[in-house]
């Protein structure tokens, strides 16, 4: 269990195999600001290696987790 500030623990869920391709994917087309790497081969690698990795962490047995989704903002 993870405690936010606000003292209340937040249960973690386990990421499926389709979220955690999707950040490895996301992780591998942009920098570490943020900014979009250059060149087309990046969009057809980053997605190729991603679920690579991800299938790969299913067989070693790997759980990734995550928080559940914060609710909206009341501005």
């Amino acid at each position: 269990m993870v405690e936010p500030a606000g003292g209340t623990p937040s249960p973690l869920v386990p990421a499926t195999g389709e979220e955690v391709a999707e950040v490895l994917a996301y992780a591998l087309r942009h920098d570490e600001r943020g900014k979009p790497r250059r060149g087309a081969a990046w969009e057809v690698a980053a997605a190729v290696l991603a679920e690579q990795l991800a299938a790969h962490l299913e067989r070693a047995n790997m759980v990734v987790v995550k928080r559940p989704p914060r609710p909206p903002h009341s501005t």
